[in-house]
């Protein structure tokens, strides 16, 4: 019977091929540079291993499709602050992986009003606020960078550190939620079930770390000064990888920035345009926030925008010019093995089964749509949080994703059967704001016009 384990990429996937190196399981494309999501043992031949996001780990296990997993502790409390009854069995803290999660502001805290919690643990954010008896709260989930929020969208945040996270400025914390590490879990009908006895002793005579976790100290520096940021017109950049590409744009349209990218992390540059403020946040979470109030223009990609757009088709955001940057086609990919070579073709397979398609992607209501407009039924979205390639074909059958050359899907094992639209980086605004801070958006839109 095959035994199904999950592993995480990221920040845990080295530390973690360590393990499974000394416990002599022989997985030898699970490393740093792997490229390869499907694993297979050298010495246990019924083992199959999957590499996914930490995130989508706990769900995976708790819902059955893996038998073991292993991921940060932090996701499984996520998972069972709303769950509690989930699936999961907490095996063995495995000594490496540290982090904390605190729940932080921008001051000393003091509950007045509705407190707003912004996090990307909303679950534990809200178990806090109900532990804590607060009259009045909202939650408000994002896909990171929570403490960018502070403090004049939210009171307070909670956040990750771990030994690598850099200090943050203007942060005081306020309580200490969770120490947690990396941790080895499993399927609770799997552990009663099936024979995993020499998978999980191997993990233990290897793991000779000290298991206790340890808790991560809070880093922070001077607060930032925001009392001359009131009533100018906010504008949200992005972070990660887009970071370098929005910089030669605003540098081609003649608008200087300073400290954009950060190497300290700082998420306040300072713009060269009088009356604008500016912050860095995931742009995944920019439409909504636009819609919210809580930013009156950003630069993100249409993919987002359109999103945004198929879940609240009267949302006040709009966009307002096509930058032409981190082009990428929002594409339908399947299995090599699903026969055909469209989404025609997808359908009429879907159809001979008795289960309904199973799509995953991180664009769930761009999926939904698109499975209801092809009339693809029944259908089941499963968000995920990355690595979406992973699932198919075992955890899902169609597959909702962005690609520039469709290598990677390739490299797979995975075809394209749709292009669904093809999206670029753009400016949008929210719709009716004062006019002062509309001439601003103005302004700013004529100038990346020209540039582009």
């Amino acid at each position: 019977m095959a035994i199904k384990i999950a592993l995480p990429k990221g920040r845990l996937q080295n530390p973690t091929s360590h393990l499974l190196e000394n416990a002599g399981w022989k997985l030898d494309e699970y490393n740093a540079s792997g490229r390869l999501y499907h694993l297979k043992s050298a010495v246990f031949p019924d083992l199959r291993g999957k590499i996914l996001h930490e995130k989508d780990i706990p769900v995976q296990v708790a819902i059955g499709n893996y038998d073991m997993g292993i991921c940060s502790r932090d996701w499984i409390e996520e998972l069972l602050a709303k769950y509690p009854t989930s699936s999961i069995i907490k095996i063995k803290d495995l000594g490496y992986g540290y982090g904390s999660l605190f729940m932080v502001g921008s001051a000393p805290f003091s509950v007045k009003g509705t407190v707003r919690i912004t996090s990307e643990y909303p679950n534990l954010a809200e178990k806090f606020a109900l532990q804590k008896r607060f009259g009045r709260f909202a939650i408000f989930p994002v896909w990171g960078a929570a403490e960018a929020y502070l403090p004049e969208s939210a009171e307070l945040a909670l956040i990750s550190q771990t030994e690598e996270s850099k200090p943050l400025p203007g942060i005081v914390p306020s309580q200490r939620v969770l120490d947690y590490g990396a941790c080895l879990i499993a399927n609770r009908d799997s552990w009663e079930s099936k024979n995993l006895f020499n998978l999980v002793s191997s993990l233990v005579a290897a793991n000779v770390t000290e298991t206790s976790v340890s808790p991560i100290d809070m880093k922070t520096t001077q607060p930032t000064d925001i009392t001359d940021l009131k009533g100018k017109m906010r504008l949200a950049l992005p972070d990660g990888h887009q970071q370098s590409h929005t910089l030669k744009l605003l540098n081609k349209a003649g608008i200087q920035i300073e400290d954009y990218p950060s190497p300290t992390g700082n998420r306040r540059p300072i713009i060269g345009i009088e009356g604008v403020s500016v912050k860095v946040i995931r742009p995944q979470d920019m439409p909504l926030q636009v819609a919210n109030g809580n930013f009156d223009a950003a630069i993100t990609g249409k993919d987002w925008l359109t999103n945004h757009l198929y879940q609240f088709p009267n949302s006040p955001v709009q966009e307002l010019v096509d930058l032409k940057l981190g082009w990428v086609r929002i594409v339908a990919a399947v299995s090599h093995e699903v026969p055909g070579t469209t989404i025609g073709d997808v359908r009429s397979w879907a159809a001979q089964r008795a289960a309904p398609l199973r799509i995953a992607t991180e664009y769930t209501n761009i999926a939904d749509r698109y499975a209801r407009d092809k009339r693809i039924g029944p259908y089941r979205v499963i968000p995920t949080w990355g690595a979406t390639e992973a699932f198919i074909p075992d955890d899902a059958d169609l597959l909702i994703e962005n690609t520039e050359t469709g290598s990677t899907l390739a490299r797979h094992n995975l075809k394209i059967v749709d292009t669904l639209f093809e999206s670029t980086a753009c400016l949008i605004g929210r719709i009716g704001v004062e006019p002062d801070k509309q001439a601003l958006i103005d302004t700013i839109t004529r100038l990346l016009s020209q540039a582009v």
